[in-house]
């Protein structure tokens, strides 16, 4: 600490800290929207600082623990508001019962993280990484009336109905929370090599995928950040009855 800090990289961590800080505020304000964009910001200067840090090699010590006190910030505190001033608050304990759970196991996963860095979450994480949980309900806030009004549209009465119950949402704050410290493998950005040559129809495909995403962003964000979840939870079954069937005797 004698030596000093560097400036850069922790700046960026403490930008998405405050972004966290502003969703909780606009929370507070029944702002639901604001809060939630706040959140995918924080997202943004998150993956920021790491990256930033790695490039000009200023990765130290203090910045890991900055960074983890951010997350729990940006990733546990806020997310579990936002949900909880959203809807959760109509199921009175069941609601905030939920909401503390996953502040809870954010805050256990990036221990865990901090723990196991270097070795086991070297490639890739343990468990659904924190801001992806996050931004599983910051897009679920954002694509619930549009989600809503497609299936009413398609004439999808009956599950525009159970939707709108918000039951689902309680239930899915748990399943965030659970995945965020169970040994579920996913996989991160650390595995993409992007200093490699690639073909040139991957960059074709992530174009039209932007254009996409700007025709329709909150959809087609909460359908990635939900595929995302399910990527991790389908590979595991899929693990899991692979290796029942090898046990099974021909």
């Amino acid at each position: 600490m004698r030596k000093g800090i560097y400036i850069l990289p922790n700046l960026i961590t403490l930008c998405s800290m405050f972004g966290g800080f502003y969703s909780i505020v606009a929370s507070f304000n029944s702002d639901y929207e604001k809060a939630a964009w706040a959140i995918m910001i924080a997202s943004v200067f998150d993956v920021l600082d790491g990256w930033v840090a790695r490039i000009t090699h200023t990765a130290t010590r203090f910045g890991i623990e900055i960074d983890s006190l951010s997350d729990v910030i940006s990733f546990g505190v806020a997310p579990g508001v936002l949900v909880y001033t959203w809807t959760l608050s109509s199921f009175g304990k069941a609601g905030w019962i939920g909401s503390f759970f996953l502040v809870a196991c954010a805050a256990l996963r990036l221990a865990r993280f901090n723990v196991q860095m270097g070795g086991a979450e070297k490639k890739h994480f343990t468990g659904l990484p924190t801001p992806a949980s996050a931004l599983m309900i910051a897009t679920t806030v954002l694509a619930y009336g549009e989600l809503i009004e497609i299936l009413e549209q398609r004439r999808f009465a009956k599950l525009a109905e159970v939707v709108g119950k918000d039951y689902w949402v309680l239930a899915m704050t748990f399943l965030l929370a659970g995945l965020m410290v169970s040994n579920v493998t996913y996989h991160g950005l650390k595995e993409a090599n992007l200093k490699k040559r690639r073909p040139f129809g991957i960059l074709v495909g992530i174009a039209a995928f932007l254009a996409i995403v700007a025709y329709h962003p909150a959809l087609v964000l909460f359908l990635v950040s939900i595929s995302y979840v399910a990527t991790g939870l389908g590979e595991a079954l899929y693990g899991l009855f692979r290796g029942k069937s090898k046990e099974t005797p021909a």
